[in-house]
């Protein structure tokens, strides 16, 4: 049996009616593994080191369970370095691949697969065209992730305490803020002056020789 492991529920029940009997189609609902709520979760002095968590334990043991009697995983997840990293985690927790994605058990394949369509015919295309993981999606997941965290979780406070609760700062957010008060702050510097245009239409004397 091959165990197809996707994000959406929805998904799932579609895909399994496309594949059949030999696959069996599960959902993940989004990611199992993210850095804890209650701490940063960064070691930022041992080059930045993740500590992720389990977030999802009753989903986990599932699909723990389905691919013990699985002989081969296919990570059907979004096409996106999100859904790269969440079917790596998956994968990393079911001791599937090591953490540069190289499958642990030749005998037992992982393979992923992308579609951007639920049809039958992108489903078989997508399975006949698999590939491995790819970490360089991976590591630009778990690199966003992280400047998120340490933006989010450090300026965020103080924005509370110095601004407002319920303020947020973040990656892209406050960059752009800054971009649009500079901007704002710009035109309100900005003293009108008066200043003329002049339009002229000029032909050329001609001298007496010419005439």
């Amino acid at each position: 049996m091959k165990l197809v492991i996707v994000e959406s529920p929805s998904k799932a029940k579609t895909i399994q009616k496309y594949l059949g009997k030999d696959y069996h189609v599960v959902a993940s609902k989004g990611h199992i593994i993210d850095l804890p709520k209650s701490e940063i979760g960064i070691d930022i002095e041992n080059d930045f080191e993740p500590k992720y968590v389990v977030s999802k334990d009753a989903t986990l043991r599932s699909l723990k369970e389905a691919y013990k009697q699985a002989d081969e995983l296919i990570l059907a997840v979004d096409p996106d370095r999100e859904g790269e990293a969440i079917g790596w985690h998956i994968a990393l927790r079911l001791k599937a691949i090591k953490e540069n994605g190289s499958i642990v058990n030749r005998g037992r394949p992982v393979k992923r697969i992308v579609f951007t369509e639920i049809t039958k015919d992108a489903i078989g295309k997508s399975i006949k065209d698999s590939r491995t993981v790819d970490i360089n999606l991976v590591n630009a997941q778990q690199a966003r992730r992280i400047l998120d965290r340490i933006v989010g979780y450090k300026l965020s406070p103080l924005l509370w305490k110095k601004i407002r609760f319920g303020l947020s700062a973040g990656r892209v957010q406050s960059v752009a803020l800054k971009l649009i008060v500079d901007r704002e702050r710009e035109r309100e510097a900005f003293k009108a002056e008066e200043y003329w245009s002049l339009e002229a239409l000029l032909t050329e004397k001609k001298s007496a020789k010419q005439n």
